[in-house]
């Protein structure tokens, strides 16, 4: 059988994981810079906790885990004849990988909540998994990189956001990026004014896709989840909203005269845009879309998407927004919370089509001790010993070979990995050092040795 992993997931070599882990750093650096602080959870949940969080669509995305042992033995006969799939699928999976690091966070907040001092600052970088069709850009396996506050309701928090974005594509050097912004209660102004305040879920789920399937596709679903032809006709100004983000802003408090939750939702999104405008921002562009929806249903104000500069095709490579209650699902109620996602994955196809990694100084030894002699093996053990015990990193060529051919292998090994120096022999508790960048070669002690290296 030919090896093979599942579709959606990936292998990576060193360089990969060496370009990975700086964006990682970068990141991180970010995160703590800004007061957040690190948790983690695990890969899976109970299906309880994660099932319901995410919209019809979501629940479809989450990978089940299979009961252990015989896990149909206690799943009724007239069930599987039946075919009930959700049914079904309750009594042979009670687990199941998470999807995303916002729900597992919310069910942390409530069950350590004794422990835990408001508003709760935290990060979290781990890998979610989704049941998607695996695609440029979107993945089965995938590390998300997130940064929450639970337990405060200010505006603040979401000016914050914004800049913490802004300082991570600086530093990456994506310039160019464009963080779209809305507001959730705005949408339900919306759905409110049109007539469609009951369809608000199928409504936001449609107009989520208008960068996906366009103007007409959008219509098109919103029609056949039972939308009138008169709300969607109300609701054509939104596909034409032009001009700055101040301009929208108005618009949308002309549109909105008649929802005091609309109103509410331009009156917080205009004092986010107006912060951004007196701290400014170092590359990023900050752009109000009244079409940005974002599909999860526990958002409840700021919705956050981050666009790839436009050079690149891809999708966002960043988003959040706020939750004022998803702690209640899990038994903790009034407690607001906002928070924001980087997609690493898409990040680094970014970086990588943009020329932006340079060369990557991958992890390697200061220095290597070659083998051509079996009997001083333990001595070059000791001596290794004592190169890690000060900090230098080194190793000791494994293989035994005192033939040319040999011997040429083992200096290659050193040319190719970039080792700087090589210890080719040792005599008397004497090292043959040699630099390989300048091709010096020294007879000297341990000691010497070790500053030598350093």
């Amino acid at each position: 059988m030919k090896p093979s992993i599942p579709k959606g997931t990936r292998d990576f070599s060193a360089t990969e994981v060496a370009n990975r882990n700086y964006i990682f750093s970068t990141i991180r650096t970010a995160f703590e810079s800004f007061g957040f602080q690190p948790i983690e959870t695990p890969s899976f949940e109970n299906s309880a906790t994660l099932m319901g969080k995410y919209g019809e669509e979501g629940d479809r995305l989450i990978f089940k885990i299979l009961n252990s042992g015989d896990y149909l033995s206690k799943v009724d006969a007239q069930l599987l004849i039946d075919k009930e799939r959700n049914a079904l699928t309750s009594k042979i999976s009670e687990k199941a990988l998470r999807y995303d690091l916002t729900v597992p966070f919310a069910r942390y907040v409530v069950q350590h909540q004794n422990e835990i001092t408001f508003p709760f600052k935290r990060y979290q970088i781990q890998p979610v998994w989704r049941a998607d069709r695996p695609q440029k850009g979107r993945f089965r396996e995938f590390y998300q990189c997130d940064a929450d506050v639970v337990g405060s309701t200010s505006l603040v928090q979401e000016v914050e956001f914004v800049q913490l974005y802004d300082v991570v594509f600086s530093k990456l050097n994506l310039l160019g990026t464009t963080i779209k912004i809305n507001n959730r209660k705005i949408l339900s102004g919306i759905a409110e004014v049109i007539g469609a305040k009951d369809k608000l879920i199928d409504f936001t789920v449609a107009l989520d896709k208008l960068d996906k399937i366009g103007k007409e596709g959008v219509i098109s679903e919103m029609v056949s989840k039972g939308i009138t032809t008169e709300a969607i006709q109300k609701v054509q100004p939104l596909f034409q909203f032009s001009g700055s983000n101040t301009d929208k802003l108005n618009d949308l408090e002309t549109m909105l005269q008649a929802s005091e939750e609309g109103l509410k939702g331009v009156e917080e999104l205009r004092f986010l845009v107006d912060s951004i405008s007196v701290l400014g921002l170092q590359t990023a562009i900050l752009e109000v879309d009244v079409t940005l929806a974002r599909g999860l249903n526990y958002y409840t104000g700021a919705i956050y998407e981050v666009s790839a500069p436009k050079e690149v095709t891809m999708g966002s490579i960043g988003g959040g927004g706020r939750y004022d209650d998803l702690t209640g699902v899990f038994g903790l109620k009034d407690v607001s919370g906002v928070g924001i996602s980087f997609g690493l994955d898409r990040i680094y196809l970014v970086m990588e089509e943009l020329g932006l990694f340079g060369a990557v100084a991958l992890p390697k030894p200061k220095v290597v001790f070659l083998n051509f002699e079996k009997d001083t093996n333990i001595i070059k053990m000791k001596a290794l010993q004592t190169l890690r015990e000060n900090g230098i990193k080194s190793e000791l060529y494994p293989d035994f070979g005192l033939s040319n051919k040999q011997q040429k292998k083992q200096w290659k090994y050193a040319t190719i990995r970039g080792i700087e120096f090589v210890v080719s022999s040792v005599e008397n508790n004497q090292f043959v050092l040699k630099n390989m960048a300048t091709g010096e070669q020294v007879i000297c002690s341990l000691k010497e040795l070790i500053n030598k290296v350093r």
